[in-house]
């Protein structure tokens, strides 16, 4: 049962990203201005199908800033950075959970050392460590996600510490894309200021409490 569940889950992701392809769907994700027609004509279920082709972008390691962006640009700053939010969010799930059903073993054998250090930093305060993650951000948000599902962390506490790490800079990006949308410079300088207050939040965080535990761990290889 457990092994037809695994089989069901890559196949239902393998379709999604296949369909995706073939409709041009990923292309057109990050077209500000298709984005804007898009909804605009189909109201309610264009978000719909934008929110599940920008997790599956986000699950393959596309930028979660760009789906930012461009929803800002369609629905505005804080309707589009909770909706890229709960996408990313979403992106964050299904990666997670592909590689702890599918390649847990083999991303083990083929990063132990790598995937050992990393447990070790996120899992204990899982919340508060992956929160500082995101709002730095620190490596890649793909292979972040990949290395966790690998791990015995709790899911529940990397999923919410990435859905509220991930909201600032969505927050900045989806008020970039606002701004220049509606040619709105205080929508820009909204977004400026929000990049330099979570960037001063990431930086003091990152200095007081995760580097501490880095210098721990590089301390005892």
């Amino acid at each position: 049962m457990k092994r037809l569940a695994k089989t069901l889950v890559v196949i239902a992701i393998l379709v999604l990203l296949m369909f995706a392809a073939q409709q041009g769907l990923f292309e057109h994700l990050t077209d500000s201005n298709w984005v804007g027609n898009y909804v605009e004509n189909n109201g309610n279920s264009a978000l719909v199908v934008l929110f599940l082709m920008g997790a599956a972008f986000t699950s393959v390691g596309g930028p979660r800033q760009v789906i930012a962006f461009v929803l800002g640009f369609a629905l505005g700053g804080v309707y589009g950075a909770l909706l890229a939010t709960l996408s990313a969010l979403l992106g964050c799930v299904i990666t997670f959970y592909f590689a702890r059903l599918t390649f847990r073993s083999s991303l083990k054998k083929r990063f132990k050392d790598k995937l050992f250090r990393f447990e070790r930093l996120i899992i204990h305060r899982t919340f508060l460590k992956v929160l500082m993650i995101r709002l730095l951000p620190i490596g890649s948000n793909a292979l972040t996600n990949l290395f966790a599902g690998t791990t015995h962390v709790s899911a529940w506490k990397f999923f919410a510490g990435s859905g509220v790490g991930y909201l600032p800079q969505m927050l900045i990006f989806s008020f970039a894309g606002a701004g220049i949308g509606l040619s709105d410079h205080n929508n820009l300088i909204i977004s400026i200021v929000l990049f330099i207050f979570s960037s001063l939040i990431g930086a003091y965080l990152y200095k007081t409490r995760l580097r501490k535990q880095v210098d721990e761990i590089v301390t005892d290889e």
